[in-house]
């Protein structure tokens, strides 16, 4: 955070690349990260009719439900900032070139994106996912508050309901700039060397705007906290 940038700017993502070591999809763990169901479903009708047996193929995962957070502070002039934090994506790196409808950018797989995290069993209730919230915020960008000053950043929404029933909930908390410690992170690979940055509030939402910020979650809740 404390490189100077153009305003209105990002500065570049971590120069992290993704490679693909050895391809296990036919050898995935009994206990993997995620699972696909095969579902053979039937839709019955208001009319009484039933239709013909079709395959669906559902995602699943232990820790399925997800909180997004939005950290923001006033600078010494008083202008809303938010924190953005970089982050690297394996299914968006890993996007085939044949399927591209337009050219897309080399930095493909890395996003800004804010602080977000799984919900573990034991967070599983309102005092669990502030605590949850908590947590990740730590984790992620080293800013510590507590579970009274994360705010509910209005109601919950699925992502991605057509593969996967997993579910964000949504909050903001004002943070402490001149407070953040280095971050934990949470010990996977993934979260190694991210980079944050403080941007204005109104150009974190022209840079959505611009397609800067490429992040539905961090789109929802940015816009979401400049209605507050």
């Amino acid at each position: 955070m404390s490189k100077a940038y153009p305003p209105g700017a990002l500065p570049p993502l971590p120069a992290i690349k993704l490679s693909i070591d050895r391809d296990r999809s036919e050898h995935a763990p009994p206990r993997a990260y995620l699972t696909v169901r095969r579902l053979e479903l039937k839709a019955q009708f208001p009319d009484g009719s039933v239709s013909e047996p079709f395959f669906y193929d559902i995602v699943e995962r232990k820790a399925l439900d997800a909180v997004v957070v939005a950290p923001h502070f006033r600078d010494e002039a008083g202008t809303r900032k938010v924190l953005l934090r970089s982050a690297l994506r394996p299914p968006v790196a890993f996007r085939p070139r044949e399927v591209w409808p337009i050219p897309e950018r080399e930095t493909l797989g890395g996003l800004w994106e804010l602080p977000a995290g799984l919900v573990e069993p034991s967070e599983r209730s309102e005092e669990g996912l502030r605590a949850c919230a908590v947590r990740e915020l730590y984790e992620e960008t080293g800013a510590e508050v507590s579970p009274e000053a994360m705010l509910p950043l209005g109601p919950s929404m699925f992502p991605c309901p057509g593969v996967i029933g997993e579910r964000h909930f949504y909050f903001h908390a004002e943070i402490d700039p001149s407070a953040l410690l280095p971050p934990v992170e949470d010990g996977t690979v993934l979260e190694r060397q991210a980079a944050l940055v403080a941007v204005t509030l109104e150009d974190a939402l022209a840079l959505i705007r611009a397609g800067e910020i490429e992040d539905a979650k961090t789109e929802i809740a940015l816009r979401r906290l400049a209605e507050i």
